[in-house]
């Protein structure tokens, strides 16, 4: 679990870097600045959660035998991932304005991620 967290958590901090690059250079000119700050805001939790995903699987690595709310804090990051940077991607973009209403669900995944990786750290025996 831990190469697969670490492998996706890499491919999502340079996509988060590509999308920062794709909204500063290519899509300044091109959307409006609300839209624009959509987009970036989407870049930045990506990348906030390809770290934490990062740290996760570091954790799964280091331990004979990682709890399973560490395993979902991982899961639900990659959701969240997906779900809110997504949305906010696609809503920034298209000017769809429902899609707005699907980003809150991949905050929750992130919010339960982070409740998922406190009770596994709290649990934690060193």
């Amino acid at each position: 679990m831990a190469q697969i967290f670490l492998s996706i958590a890499a491919v999502l901090g340079g996509l988060s870097v590509a999308a920062g690059a794709f909204a500063s250079h290519a899509l300044r000119d091109q959307i409006s600045e609300r839209s624009l700050s959509i987009f970036e805001t989407g870049a930045r939790y990506q990348m906030y959660h390809a770290l934490a995903l990062f740290l996760v699987a570091l954790l799964i690595s280091r331990l004979e035998s990682p709890p399973p709310t560490l395993i979902a804090s991982g899961w639900l990051f990659i959701i969240g991932i997906a779900i809110f940077s997504g949305s906010l991607y696609a809503l920034s973009l298209t000017g769809v304005k429902y899609l707005g209403a699907i980003t809150p669900l991949g905050g929750v995944a992130f919010i339960a991620g982070w409740g998922a990786l406190a009770i596994a750290a709290w649990n934690l025996k060193f």
